[in-house]
């Protein structure tokens, strides 16, 4: 059992979901923040932020991540944690833009994968890129993981010392074209990454909330939110992303495990600078 506290990430957005599949999702910068402050009181310590434009499509324009990244500090004080992945078919250069607003996270996608119809296209040479832009500016790098080899990349980047310790691992599961969301997969993810490495799971869809507790009780940690599941229970849709991460706090807590505040994460990922 583990006896570290829970990181809970909350991913509001993402670039996929949209109102049609749920009509609380959050789109602009002010229902961003709001839903961020919700998922904060909840449990979440890290927001995982992807932005919309005025329409509500996926964007990667700096000054919509520059106004959300200031409504969300001025209601709670959760890691802000950036998508340098954009939606799929973002060119590099526009993935790459919002790095230069210096958030204390970001995250890194350590491979090319199908996902759905599309491609997610990182190339290694992109992957160090990115890597070394994070380096260079002292944002913490969240390691995405949506196959095993992309731990084997991960840990190539790491041995050139493009990482500070302890390494942040993202096994994203569940995702069509990308590993399966079961529990043994889960765990074989788990150990390919090494001593004193950290890992959280975010299970798509169905997979969320079985693998959040396989993650509570075996030393991981927790993604959740509309990103990756609209859904509450089968057939009901989630009212807030803040409800789904009260349940991950719920259940951590009845199992023994407490749940991190944003000060406590930092320390445990070894972020040194505030907001």
């Amino acid at each position: 059992m583990a006896t570290d506290k829970l990181i809970i990430t909350a991913a509001l957005t993402g670039a996929e979901t949209t109102r049609a599949d749920n009509p609380n999702l959050p789109l602009t910068p002010e229902e961003i923040a709001q839903a961020a402050a919700a998922a904060c009181g909840a449990g979440a310590s890290i927001i995982h932020l992807h932005v919309r434009d005025s329409d509500g499509r996926p964007t990667q324009d700096i000054e919509v991540f520059r106004k959300t990244i200031a409504l969300i500090h001025e209601k709670c004080d959760c890691i802000v944690q950036i998508s340098t992945g954009g939606a799929v078919g973002t060119p590099p250069e526009e993935r790459l833009r919002p790095l230069d607003l210096v958030p204390e996270m970001a995250t890194l996608t350590c491979g090319t994968v199908n996902f759905g119809d599309g491609v997610f296209e990182n190339p290694p040479q992109l992957i160090e890129a990115f890597a070394r832009k994070m380096a260079e500016l002292g944002i913490k790098p969240e390691l995405e993981v949506f196959d095993v080899g992309m731990v084997a990349n991960a840990l190539r980047l790491a041995k050139q010392g493009l990482f500070k310790e302890p390494l942040y691992f993202d096994f994203v599961m569940g995702v069509p074209g990308g590993i399966p969301g079961t529990i043994d997969n889960l765990l074989h993810l788990a150990r390919q990454i090494p001593a004193g490495a950290m890992w959280q799971v975010a299970g798509v869809g169905r997979a969320e909330l079985p693998l959040a507790v396989v993650a509570i009780v075996a030393g991981g940690h927790v993604r959740v939110g509309f990103e990756d599941n609209i859904y509450y229970s089968r057939g009901v849709l989630a009212e807030s992303n803040a409800q789904l991460v009260a349940r991950i706090t719920r259940i951590a807590r009845e199992v023994g495990r407490e749940v991190a505040t944003p000060a406590e994460a930092r320390q445990m990922l070894g972020i040194t600078r505030g907001r």
